[in-house]
């Protein structure tokens, strides 16, 4: 009976820095890394909400914020607050006990699937916009290697590069 008197429920509430909100993923592996070290087990997580802060914490001057309800023993509780104050990622952290808090308000907190969701659609941006960018990159150094080669060619042949620019100048003016 020991056993559960130690064991609670708690509300943590850990705040990252806006910059963190683009790799959603690293912020719930990096708190359930925490939980996981002191043997928590997750009950409920959300993202809470992104907003400005009163005051800048560390250069921040907008957060991200986490909510997690969880199940602890008591006496692991500083370890995870330790984590977290050591954390290079997490701004503030603050872990409550939350056995007044009702279950049912508890499993409506449990938004992991939505936030799942919301870590694939954004994974699924960035994985968009890189196979968008290296496909000018990738021309850019073809073209830039066949210049190089060429360049010696055009230096002899008095620099056909100025050459269609200079007679398109005059096709312009004779159009108008």
């Amino acid at each position: 009976m020991s056993s559960e008197v130690r064991h609670g429920i708690y509300e943590g509430m850990f705040l990252f820095p806006q910059s963190a909100a683009a790799d959603l993923r690293g912020v719930v592996d990096h708190v359930n890394s925490i939980l996981d070290r002191a043997g928590a087990e997750l009950v409920a997580m959300q993202k809470w909400d992104e907003r400005r802060l009163a005051y800048d914490i560390a250069s921040n001057k907008r957060g991200l914020y986490i909510l997690a309800y969880f199940k602890a023993d008591r006496s692991r509780i500083p370890s995870i607050e330790r984590d977290c104050n050591l954390s290079e990622l997490i701004l503030r952290a603050m872990v409550l006990r939350a056995e007044h808090v009702p279950a049912e308000e508890i499993e409506a907190a449990d938004q992991r699937s939505t936030l799942e969701d919301e870590i694939k659609l954004r994974e699924t941006q960035a994985a968009e916009a890189a196979t968008a960018a290296p496909t000018v990159t990738a021309t850019a150094p073809a073209e830039s290697a066949v210049a190089t080669e060429e360049a010696p060619a055009k230096e002899s042949a008095e620099t056909p590069a100025e050459t269609p620019a200079e007679t398109a100048a005059p096709e312009d003016g004779d159009a108008g």
